[in-house]
């Protein structure tokens, strides 16, 4: 399993991911769960994934195979008119995947799952960021509800209820993600180290701010120290219940 978690912001667009993966306690390792396509000047498109390994690396590299095959005219993430119409190119990779791995999976009781956060910016449009389930379909950030989760989300969820803005400015959201996989860490062990991290300023057109970020990292273990002593001094000032 893993965790993701992007935000939609006024500024631009966050995506975090663990690496995390385990087919059971005496089989875990790292894959990386974040991928980036860019048209440096043109476009910007970021997908993260989360469910089961195998079906989310058959989407990946049906998205990779678009891109490459000369034979065809079909839309594909380097042609989208739109952000629109390159979150229905994902959905459609899922569905093609589900319709050669669906069967064997249902078959075998393992279930067909997998469920991704897609985003990014395409020429002047605003930059977008969708929530697409394993059928396919997708449902779209807002200003509302500036982010989207997938994964192992529970334990990271309540920090980013009653903070994440859209005016956030692009660090202040990149702080309050990791505040949220700190939680998560702390109490799921199938999410883990390494983190990674792109933060997407609107406009650029580029990608030019993306961090791996692993145990030893200094300012994940400050911030991580300090949320820690923050909410026990903020628990030992609220006044004790009285029956």
């Amino acid at each position: 399993m893993t965790y993701g978690v992007a935000m939609r912001l006024e500024r631009g667009l966050v995506f975090a991911a663990d690496t995390r993966t385990n087919a059971g306690v005496d089989n875990i390792a790292s894959y990386r769960k974040l991928n980036f396509w860019r048209q440096p000047g043109e476009r910007v498109l970021v997908l993260l994934s989360a469910g089961n390994l195998a079906v989310t690396q058959v989407v990946v590299s049906l998205l990779n195979e678009q891109l490459t095959d000369k034979s065809t005219e079909s839309t594909h993430l380097y042609n989208a008119p739109n952000m629109y119409r390159a979150a229905r190119v994902v959905g459609d990779a899922v569905r093609e995947a589900r319709r050669v791995d669906g069967p064997a999976l249902e078959a075998s009781k393992s279930g067909f799952y997998a469920s991704f956060i897609f985003g990014g910016q395409i020429g002047s449009e605003r930059p977008r960021l969708f929530q697409v389930y394993s059928e396919g379909n997708f449902i779209e950030a807002t200003d509302d509800t500036p982010f989207l989760q997938i994964g192992e989300h529970k334990y990271g969820k309540p920090i980013l209820d009653r903070v994440a803005r859209a005016d956030m400015r692009l660090g202040e959201a990149a702080k309050l993600m990791l505040l949220s996989f700190d939680s998560t860490l702390r109490s799921n062990l199938s999410v883990g180290l390494p983190l990674d991290l792109l933060i997407y300023e609107r406009d650029s057109l580029d990608v030019q701010r993306e961090k791996r970020i692993s145990a030893d990292d200094e300012y994940f273990k400050k911030l991580s120290q300090a949320w820690s002593d923050a909410l026990r001094q903020a628990f030992s000032k609220i006044e004790e219940f009285k029956v």
